[in-house]
C-alpha cells in the first residue's frame, strides 16, 4: 500500500515538473489564430460527474458517487479546481471477517490541473476533507487525490487514486464528467 501511494505521487510530482519547464510563457497566455496573436479568455467553468472507484483493500468491495467541479482556468494550460459531491462506498468485511457497513461521504476538495499534452491531457492534485455522513459514522478525513485525465469542450474522463486517513481504505476511481463554460 505504502509503494502505490509513493509510486502515485512520485507520478504526479514528475507530471507536474515536466509540464512546469516545458511550457512556453507564449503559449500559456497567449493563442493563435490565423496570423494574429489573441489574448487567451480566463474563465469559469462547471463540469457534473460520475465516479466509479474499486477500493485498494478488502473493507469495502466497491464505490460509487457523484460530484460538481468548479473550475477556473488561470491560463489556457493551468486551472484551479474546486469539488464536492457524494460518495458512497460500499459493504465489505474488515480484517476479522465481520461486515462492514457502507461508508457515504461529502468530499470538499481544492485542487489544481495542468494541462501536459495537446491542450486536453492533463494531470491533477487535490487536497481537502471527506465528511462522513450515513450509517453512524461521524469522521472526518484528510484526503488528497492525484490524478490524470483527457477533457475536452464539453467531456472530462479521469482516473484517479485517492487516499483517505481515517474511513481504513483508499481506491482508484474513474470519473466520467459534462462540462460547460459559465
Amino acid at each position: 500500500m505504502r509503494n502505490l501511494k509513493m509510486f502515485c505521487l512520485a507520478t504526479f510530482a514528475f507530471l507536474y515538473a515536466n509540464t512546469t519547464f516545458a511550457q512556453d510563457a507564449t503559449t500559456t497566455t497567449l493563442t493563435k489564430t490565423e496570423g494574429e496573436i489573441k489574448q487567451y479568455e480566463q474563465g469559469f467553468r462547471l463540469g457534473f460527474g460520475l465516479n466509479g472507484g474499486l477500493p485498494t483493500d478488502n473493507a469495502y468491495d466497491w464505490s460509487l458517487g457523484g460530484d460538481v467541479r468548479l473550475q477556473y482556468d488561470l491560463s489556457k494550460r493551468t486551472s484551479l479546481t474546486l469539488t464536492t459531491g457524494f460518495t458512497n462506498l460500499f459493504m465489505g468485511k474488515d480484517e476479522n471477517g465481520v461486515d462492514v457497513k457502507d461508508l457515504g461521504f461529502i468530499p470538499a476538495k481544492a485542487g489544481f490541473k495542468a494541462f501536459i499534452w495537446e491542450d486536453q491531457f492533463y494531470v491533477l492534485g487535490e487536497v481537502g476533507a471527506g465528511f462522513a455522513v450515513t450509517n453512524g459514522y461521524n469522521d472526518t478525513t484528510f484526503l488528497w487525490a492525484p490524478g490524470i485525465g483527457y477533457a475536452n469542450k464539453y467531456i472530462d474522463i479521469s482516473v484517479r487514486y485517492e487516499d483517505y486517513n481515517k474511513f481504513k481504505t483508499n481506491q482508484v476511481a474513474l470519473r466520467l464528467a459534462y462540462g460547460f463554460d459559465l
